[in-house]
């Protein structure tokens, strides 16, 4: 995985080693230099390498060919466009990893393909010609680890009040522009973001001219979700772009009411006013009245936990997700 520092799609690729670790499933890892991903992956006992990859690269090849040599894997699970470009040949099953919409072209040297979301594999197959039998539907997962809240007094936050979370990257396509300006339409009502990027000074200066600099707080990149989203009345993505959105997951497992634009993934995955409320991107006034009715409807807020914890008991959590891996592991080497 040649991911970034931080990023959705690097939480999940650490999830899912870790939890195919823990089903049994004997991996090494491979990862561009990351000392905190190397860490977490050694702890839970996954032999884990650190290689460059990066764009004018000879080393990173042969890095992963030692590694393939000595390992000798059955199957070879690479993470989006770059991994799969360094990956080399040789006596194994070669998968390619999207969590997004990405140019087919980059995967024609694997044998299959697998998308986190039906769409993303019917886009391969539209746009690269990869049929049913080498193109899966492989959904994600959120851990579900129990842990203490938050303190609220942590980030200068009263008991009392009423706590959106949005989690991701400070990027133009997570819409937190439009969740700031919903919020200064919410009185009283508090936000954290917990992410880094590079619109971080832009949305600072935004929460400043808004006037929301005492109730909105930037938290940096954390690792503790469950720990925020136990603290938080309710959490928000309002993103543009969403092939999918693992924070979906994450708040469905930890019975947060979700609200969500309608980005492609969260539309094709919600039940609306069933486990989230569904709004349109870029809307300003709906997201506003979104957040307004969880704070005046309690009931529906609790009615949006449990339709959305049902939904992620049936579909999103690690053990169904390991299943479905192991089970296709087993199919594409037998």
């Amino acid at each position: 995985m040649a991911g970034a520092s931080q990023g959705g799609a690097e939480t999940y690729y650490a999830d899912l080693v870790l939890a195919l670790g823990r089903a049994g499933l004997e991996q090494h890892a491979a990862i561009r230099n990351n000392a905190s991903r190397a860490a977490l992956l050694r702890d839970g006992n996954i032999p884990t390498t650190e290689l460059k990859f990066g764009g004018v690269d000879f080393s990173t090849r042969r890095g992963l060919q030692a590694i393939i040599n000595k390992f000798k894997p059955d199957v070879v699970q690479t993470w989006m466009n770059r991994a799969t470009r360094h990956c080399p040949t040789g006596n194994f099953v070669h998968v390619g990893w999207l969590g997004g919409y990405y140019a087919p072209k980059y995967f024609t040297g694997c044998d299959h393909v697998v998308g986190v979301t039906q769409d993303i594999v019917d886009h391969m197959r539209k746009n690269g010609g990869w049929i049913g039998t080498n193109s899966h539907y492989l959904p994600t997962f959120a851990p579900n680890v129990p842990a203490p809240p938050v303190p609220r007094a942590t980030f200068d936050t009263p008991e009392n009040a009423t706590l959106f979370l949005a989690l991701g990257r400070l990027h133009t396509k997570k819409a937190f522009d439009i969740l700031l300006e919903s919020l200064a339409l919410i009185p009283g009502a508090y936000l954290w973001i917990a992410g880094e990027g590079p619109l971080e000074a832009e949305l600072k200066q935004l929460t400043e001219t808004l006037g929301l600099n005492d109730r909105v707080r930037f938290l940096g990149w954390r690792t503790d979700r469950e720990a925020l989203l136990g603290a938080a009345d309710v959490c928000v993505m309002p993103s543009r772009y969403e092939p999918f959105g693992t924070v979906m997951v994450e708040a469905w497992g930890a019975k947060t009411p979700l609200i969500v634009a309608d980005a492609d993934g969260p539309k094709r995955t919600v039940k609306p006013d069933v486990d989230a409320i569904l709004v349109p991107m870029d809307d300003v006034q709906a997201l506003a009245a979104a957040m307004g009715r969880l704070i005046a409807e309690p009931e529906f807020a609790k009615a949006l936990v449990k339709g959305g914890f049902e939904h992620y008991q049936a579909k999103f959590n690690e053990d169904a997700v390991v299943k479905q891996y192991l089970e296709f592991y087993s199919a594409i080497t037998a």
